[in-house]
């Protein structure tokens, strides 16, 4: 793992699944390079909530400081999770347990990394997505309906609940509005790395087997937020694509591990977060 000898690493990674057998022993194998190194963790930890608890807690003991922002599956209620939680109180419940830990969340202030590279303000962030990412000409009934059609069809259709909210769109547009607030409210004059598990921007879904399913990838309203909030670098997940691209001029990073049939075929060693700040020199905008 990358890091450095003084002043440390801001570090991502996402998308553990440490419900896997495999994933779980990589994360017991990942260790800081220097006692100064961050890391941040873009959502879907696990399934369940004791996993969850079980990953950050392990890498908070050894990271000097670890973030997490929500991806689905967090936010799924699965059967046989003793926690039954729902929607946003599923959700409220997480943020207390990752506090208790002493991991950082979207709810909490903005840390600002001042190591190398920065400093800049490091913002986890809880976006969800509202279905605007769909085909041309298909409004969002037809689209789903063409999802179910081809079966191409997100789990969060049957385990992400909104509570209380009537929508996950609705949640997602409440999280947006209270989210900017807080962004347009952080150090004055500071440049941002922007943490969420699904993409800001809907060009890195194009690369989709089944485009269909970018629909459950993002949201149209954070589409210039790499830009309104001057950030140096944008990291998410959930694709499961990680690369490297650019967009107005900024570096998005995708740092999943994902599922082990995936990250087998991959000529990168698994397990191994990228480095965010300082930006690694020669970093391309292609795939690993």
């Amino acid at each position: 793992m990358v890091g450095e000898e003084s002043g440390g690493s801001l570090l991502a990674i996402s998308d553990l699944h440490v419900g896997y057998a495999q994933n779980r022993a990589l994360v017991e194998a990942l260790r800081p390079s220097s006692p100064q190194d961050w890391l941040i963790v873009a959502g879907d930890v696990a399934d369940s909530v004791a996993d969850v608890e079980w990953a950050l807690g392990l890498l908070a003991g050894r990271f000097a400081k670890v973030l997490w922002a929500p991806g689905n599956h967090e936010l799924w209620t699965p059967r046989g999770d003793p926690v039954t939680l729902r929607g946003e109180a599923r959700y409220a419940h997480l943020v207390r347990r990752c506090r208790a830990l002493g991991v950082l969340t979207p709810e909490d202030e903005y840390p600002v990394w001042r190591g190398p590279g920065g400093p800049a303000v490091v913002a986890p962030l809880f976006l969800l997505y509202d279905y605007s990412w769909r085909p041309e000409g298909l409004d969002r009934a037809a689209a789903l309906a063409e999802a179910y059609r081809t079966g191409i069809v997100c789990t969060d259709e049957m385990l992400l609940h909104p509570d209380p909210y009537p929508s996950r769109q609705a949640w997602s547009e409440a999280r947006v509005v209270e989210t900017a607030r807080r962004l347009d409210a952080r150090e004055p004059g500071l440049p941002t790395v922007l943490v969420n598990h699904w993409p800001l921007v809907r060009d890195p879904t194009r690369v989709l087997r089944y485009p269909i399913f970018a629909q459950w990838c993002g949201t149209e309203a954070s589409a210039d937020w790499h830009r309104r909030f001057a950030a140096v670098a944008v990291v998410y997940g959930h694709l499961h694509i990680p690369r490297t691209t650019w967009y107005d001029g900024v570096r998005f990073e995708e740092v999943s591990l994902g599922y082990p049939r995936e990250w087998r075929n991959r000529k990168m060693p698994p397990g191994q977060p990228r480095r965010i700040l300082p930006a690694p020199d020669g970093v391309p905008p292609t795939a690993w």
